[in-house]
């Protein structure tokens, strides 16, 4: 109860940041219906609550499943086994997924259904799973964190001229919300159960960087598909985006839906733990029961969290783009979008996984405070740029995106190693379930108020540029401490 208490206090003061700034916009410059804002205090409180809930579970369940799986993994010696292991287990664990769900429904939607939503999930889960098992295999082969994301992200800048403007939006948010949840806890489980077996000098740098390669994944898959299909005529809908009416009427609509959803979310990773646990693990009744018991805290959480975030927090952020993008002081979105990167970043769920981890991994050296700090200034201008480009129209994402994947990439080279680890997972856990609804939601409502945005250029592309930024803003922090370091 200790543990739920104060994961329950962390997250109270993460969530109140945003809370407060929308209450004080909808009663000054955004004013907003009494109703939508009555399902948005609600939306935010279940928020709480339900990641309280989900982070326990996630504890006592997600995190020692991908630690043993990790573990397992690495005692064979068979590389193709590890990287069947790999892909297999990157696939499930992506396809249950919520911010990918929630991302390829907004792509349906706003399509026109041209676009399927389960094709853009099954695409971006096989980019997943090729480069978990990749991430994996590196590992135990030693090869250098660097060079790999170097390979990967010159891959993904040739493929990125050959794609439509349309589908490098796309492709880039799916890099950001396949890392969520769900994925993030159980993939920085896996790569530190395989690490520590390992065991060596490297271990501590091996423990991150394998949601960095899950990022990954999805951008090449994506763009494959859109070169293999060709350039497909697309045209965006806002039309079909539609508000909820009433205040508890959308929380009882929902509520099976999102049970069930929930349910489909973890069916995968219970059933590769019961497979897993008879045939390898064969862990005792009461270290099976405690983790089964932390995947039902796992999945009443997530359901009242998704509950939250549905019917309290996509439409609020719509309406809150929609009307600060129509002031005439056009200075105040980016403004606005810029203080909501600063509180954004800490209501995130796997931020909250992955800085509790660097702390504990690193024996207190690299401090969570610190790393969440650096994650805010930097997604801070990732929604100021953002906001930018929907503004001015000769302001394109590959602008951003082009110098500052370099900018990664060459940073690399030149801090520790376990820093560049950190920089990618952080890219990844920053752009979750907040991210992919509340601010994609702000993107989208403010590309409907300015005439020269397009929906699916400008409306889309906001999760990549969060996504990208803590490459650059993390790797800077290691610079510091490598400076730092060598004055000492």
């Amino acid at each position: 109860m200790n543990l739920l208490t104060k994961t329950f206090k962390d997250i109270l003061f993460s969530v109140l940041p945003i809370t407060i700034l929308v209450i004080i916009l909808s009663f000054s410059l955004v004013p907003i219906e009494i109703e939508m804002l009555a399902r948005f205090i609600i939306g935010a409180m279940l928020v709480t609550i339900g990641l309280s809930i989900f982070l326990m579970g996630v504890h006592i369940g997600i995190t020692p499943i991908g630690n043993l799986m990790g573990e397992s993994i690495a005692k064979t010696n068979k590389y193709s086994f590890v990287l069947l292991l790999g892909f297999i287990l990157g696939f499930f664990i992506n396809v249950a997924e919520p911010d990918i769900q929630i991302l390829a429904k907004q792509i349906n939607v706003a399509t026109g259904g041209i676009i399927s939503g389960p094709l853009v999930l099954i695409v971006v889960s096989v980019g997943v799973g090729i480069l978990v098992a990749y991430g994996l295999i590196r590992i135990l082969l030693g090869i250098p964190l660097n060079r790999s994301y170097a390979t990967i992200y010159t891959l993904i800048l040739v493929l990125g001229i050959m794609v439509s403007e349309e589908f490098l939006a796309f492709s880039v948010d799916a890099s950001g919300a396949t890392t969520g949840a769900i994925t993030t806890p159980f993939i920085l489980a896996l790569g530190l159960g395989v690490s520590q077996l390992k065991g060596g000098k490297s271990s501590e740098e091996d423990s991150f960087g394998l949601v960095g390669f899950a990022s990954g994944g999805p951008i090449i898959a994506l763009m494959l598909l859109n070169i293999i299909k060709g350039k497909v005529k697309l045209e965006g809908h806002m039309e079909a985006f539609k508000n909820h009416t009433g205040i508890i009427g959308p929380y009882l609509d929902l509520l099976p839906k999102i049970l069930l959803e929930s349910i489909i979310t973890l069916a995968p990773l219970l059933i590769l733990f019961i497979i897993f646990n008879y045939f390898s693990f064969k862990l005792k009744k009461g270290s099976r029961n405690k983790i089964l018991k932390g995947m039902l805290y796992t999945y009443i959480g997530l359901s009242i969290f998704m509950l939250g975030v549905n019917a309290g927090f996509m439409e609020v952020g719509r309406e809150m783009g929609q009307g600060i993008a129509a002031l005439e002081a056009k200075w105040v979105l980016p403004a606005i979008g810029f203080l909501l990167g600063m509180v954004i970043v800490i209501a995130e769920p796997a931020v909250y996984v992955l800085t509790e981890q660097v702390e504990e991994v690193t024996s207190g050296h690299i401090k969570r405070k610190v790393i969440l700090l650096t994650l805010s200034v930097g997604i801070a201008f990732a929604m100021a740029f953002s906001m930018l480009r929907i503004m001015i129209p000769n302001l394109k994402l590959w602008h951003f995106l082009l110098p500052g994947f370099a900018l990664g990439a060459l940073f690399s080279f030149f801090v520790p190693s376990i820093f560049v680890g950190i920089a990618y997972d952080s890219g990844g856990v920053a752009s979750g379930p907040m991210t992919a609804t509340f601010v994609l939601a702000f993107a989208q409502g403010a590309t409907n108020a300015i005439p020269t945005a397009n929906l699916l250029i400008d409306g889309f592309g906001i999760i990549a540029m969060v996504a990208m930024t803590p490459l650059v803003a993390v790797q800077t922090l290691g610079l510091i401490y490598r400076w730092k370091t060598r004055g000492r």
